[in-house]
């Protein structure tokens, strides 16, 4: 499958999935955004597309997201697949397997009191302990982004640069701890089978996804961005409802094929 560098056409399908893993982060990716992320709706077809995809990559289907592993469990139900959780704080190759990746760490009570705070005092702005971070949300009051990242940013300034990472997400501010991201808890799912020996495909719609799209190259695989053109990506959708579309096309002709 040839790549079009100009990240502006969606992919060609793919012709043999079992030479291939499917990375899928969640909201505005394959579920379309909601104004909160307890409002999001997933697709009874989506569930059963993406249980085809995991039935004819065996198993090398994953969801990669900022929700937490238990999260993604709830929402997807009864599906589950191997899961990257937390932006890479958790790592689950397959449904009943042992989490590998978890760090335990997480925010200090003082700062998660300051940054609630902010959602206390603001109308619209909704703060969300994830655990591994924190987010604050701002899909209800989009004019309040610039008030929100100033916020942010004084109050984490207040806490060693080394130590925090926040992510600037859609219509969402996210802080969390280096030292793990998706990009990286990427690079070590690969080296796990199913996933080992094969060519990536993540989809991602914003800023959060650049550290996975970045580790792309290193295993033939493909970055593809929704909504936004991502720098560096292969290919582009428009909408969530385009990537839904896509993957089961990819489903329906690799039953093709295999008929």
């Amino acid at each position: 499958m040839q790549a079009n560098s100009t990240g502006v056409a969606a992919p060609t399908l793919i012709p043999d999935l079992r030479e291939w893993a499917v990375l899928l982060d969640v909201d505005g990716t394959i579920v379309d955004l909601a104004p909160t992320p307890a409002d999001i709706h997933v697709p009874a077809s989506l569930i059963e597309t993406l249980r085809h995809l995991n039935e004819k990559t065996k198993g090398a289907t994953a969801l990669v997201s900022g929700r937490t592993l238990r999260d993604l469990d709830q929402i997807f139900a009864p599906l589950r697949l191997a899961v990257v959780g937390g932006h890479g704080a958790e790592l689950r190759l397959a449904a009943g397997a042992q989490v590998l990746r978890e760090h335990v760490g997480g925010v200090d009570p003082a700062l998660k009191r300051a940054l609630a705070t902010i959602a206390h005092d603001s109308s619209g702005i909704l703060f969300e302990d994830k655990g591994y971070s924190l987010a604050l949300h701002y899909r209800l009051v989009p004019e309040r982004g610039r008030f929100l990242r100033a916020a942010v940013a004084a109050i984490c300034a207040q806490v060693p640069a080394q130590e925090l990472e926040v992510l600037d997400g859609a219509c969402v501010i996210e802080i969390k701890h280096k030292g793990y991201s998706k990009g990286s808890a990427v690079r070590e799912l690969m080296t796990h089978p199913p996933f080992a020996g094969r060519h990536p495909i993540f989809i991602g719609d914003d800023t959060t996804d650049r550290s996975a799209f970045a580790v792309m190259p290193q295993f033939g695989g493909l970055a593809i961005s929704v909504r936004t053109r991502a720098p560096g990506v292969d290919f582009h959708f428009e909408t969530p409802h385009e990537v839904r579309a896509w993957l089961d096309r990819m489903v329906t002709a690799d039953e093709g094929a295999a008929a």
